[in-house]
């Protein structure tokens, strides 16, 4: 009496089922993309044909996963912004704990102030004989600000200038340009003898690289916005004079280096794979020293405390 169909699937199926747990058949290999620029490449490749990016591992392809979880527009400007903010936070906290609620007295260009002290314990730039002993406070002074009014006023123009070049130059260099030139400053800074923070060093970096990315240009936009950038100079200047404990300093070597930079490098985002592969180094050297220099801050505040 032969079998039901329903029965003779079942027992096919069983059959099949058993024969896959001790028997492995090999599995067909399928193109994959490249992480880097999306390509369809062979299964068995190790290099993209196209941008010859390693497709096990690349800066290209690790800048385009990170950047899946940061703003579409601006992403480096809101990064920096947070991480100053959070830092601001962060110190005026530690400034309450250790002086009884003083940050919050001394008239209108007291409101918020950050401790001295609590500001060179968490990588305030020095005198040069110092820096050189810790380098890390080169980079995580831009990050820390001296009051309300000083983040306040450093964020705005941030938030101003910031997008126009991070568009103009692409994510990874702008990130680049914004912590070399603040570097750039503090070392001028230093070599003067200052005590500093802030992250007008930087803001003049990029006032710099916009003033030399116009530089020449005829059409009545740059020309627009070369007298806008001129302005703020000047606005900047005489701020610098008026009040006291400005590091003019810092902004000149800023600004120095950002136009420096601005002459040298295209005013325009990567436009093949050899450029962008370079604009990605340039973004983790900036990425990684910034890494290295809060970590440096971070053991040096522990082994002070």
């Amino acid at each position: 009496m032969p079998l039901p169909v329903r029965w003779r699937y079942k027992i096919d199926r069983w059959r099949s089922q058993a024969a896959q747990m001790f028997h492995s058949e090999p599995k067909q290999s399928r193109p994959r993309l490249c992480p880097a620029c999306g390509t369809l490449v062979g299964s068995t490749a190790t290099k993209c044909h196209q941008c010859g990016a390693s497709m096990t591992f690349s800066l290209s392809a690790a800048s385009r996963s990170l950047s899946r979880w940061m703003p579409q527009t601006s992403p480096v400007t809101y990064a920096m912004l947070a991480i100053c903010c959070v830092m601001y936070a962060l110190s005026f906290i530690i400034t309450l704990r250790f002086t009884g609620g003083n940050g919050l007295s001394g008239g209108l260009m007291g409101i918020g102030g950050i401790s001295t002290r609590i500001n060179i314990r968490l990588g305030a730039s020095l005198p040069f004989q110092y820096n050189v002993q810790q380098p890390w406070r080169f980079i995580t002074a831009i990050f820390l600000h001296g009051g309300l009014l000083h983040i306040g006023f450093n964020m705005w123009v941030l938030m101003d200038i910031g997008p126009m070049v991070e568009e103009l130059y692409g994510s990874a260099r702008y990130f680049f340009l914004f912590i070399l030139t603040g570097a750039v400053g503090y070392v001028v800074s230093s070599l003067m003898g200052h005590l500093s923070v802030g992250a007008s060093g930087s803001l003049l970096g990029l006032i710099g690289v916009l003033l030399a990315a116009t530089t020449g240009r005829k059409n009545p936009a740059a020309q627009a916005l070369r007298s806008a950038l001129i302005r703020w100079l000047v606005y900047i200047a005489v701020l610098g004079f008026m009040f006291s404990g400005t590091d003019n300093a810092a902004h000149l070597g800023g600004l120095a280096s950002g136009y420096l930079l601005g002459r040298v490098m295209i005013d325009r985002v990567p436009a093949d794979v050899i450029e962008r592969r370079r604009a990605d180094m340039l973004g983790w050297i900036a990425g990684i020293a910034v890494i290295a220099s809060f970590a440096f801050m971070i053991m040096s505040f522990l082994q002070n405390s």
